[in-house]
């Protein structure tokens, strides 16, 4: 069974950083592609940046200052981060991780592309 698990959310004052851990079980990391999605209260679920290690990272436009975002994987540990710097309040969303099989991912970051979600972590960014 696919599971995600989200951890490293908090409370960080804006130009702060964090770091996300999505802990992963049931499959193989190398097998998957692996996307960091957020949803801000009253708006829909977007894509932040999503990976595989079959394909070129993959960021999308609609978050601004992509440069700002980056994933790591340590397989090891079976573990994806997503290092967020420069933080503004604009970013604070309750952020998830999701997977999906490298057979079945069309090589976007959109919600769609994704069938394994995890529960999320809260994200806020104060002024």
């Amino acid at each position: 069974e696919v599971q995600l698990v989200e951890s490293g959310g908090g409370l960080v004052e804006a130009g702060g950083s964090l770091r996300l851990s999505c802990a992963v079980s049931g499959f193989a990391l190398d097998d998957y592609a692996i996307g960091w999605f957020r949803q801000a209260p009253g708006k829909g679920r977007e894509g932040v940046l999503c990976i595989s290690n079959s394909y070129s990272p993959t960021y999308v436009d609609s978050v601004e200052g992509r440069s700002r975002f980056t994933i790591t994987t340590d397989n090891a540990k079976n573990t994806v981060y997503l290092q967020m710097n420069s933080l503004k309040p604009e970013d604070t969303a309750v952020y998830y991780c999701a997977a999906e099989s490298n057979t079945n991912w069309y090589g976007t970051c959109s919600r769609s592309d994704f069938t394994s979600w995890g529960q999320g972590t809260q994200v806020t960014v104060s002024s």
